[in-house]
């Protein structure tokens, strides 16, 4: 339950101090040019890379990036610049339970 008021107090605290929610909420900022770049900031570290597939530990869940040729051009603790052809970007949430 206090996940849920802390949630609801930074939601509130970003709509009535006008700051972006990405900041707030700890979500990804994912900007994308065309299908050759993605720039994602505010992830939590990379679990797999390939030249196919790359895929991000999120704050809630994961992402998976798929396509082909993939270079990984800059890597940083929160921020990653990733170069190929992208074909999907998919967000993947925590399953609560365990259920399937």
């Amino acid at each position: 339950m206090a996940k849920k008021w802390g949630g609801r107090i930074r939601n509130w605290m970003a709509n009535k101090m006008d700051l972006p929610q990405d900041v707030m909420m700890d979500l990804p900022r994912i900007t994308m040019i065309g299908q050759i770049h993605v720039y994602i900031e505010n992830h939590r570290g990379l679990l797999a890379f390939t030249d196919k597939e790359l895929r991000l530990l999120l704050k809630q869940g994961q992402l998976l990036i798929k396509g082909s040729s993939f270079v990984i051009k800059t890597i940083l603790p929160e921020e990653i610049l990733l170069e190929g052809k992208i074909d999907q970007v998919m967000y993947i949430t925590d399953n609560p339970g365990g259920k399937k």
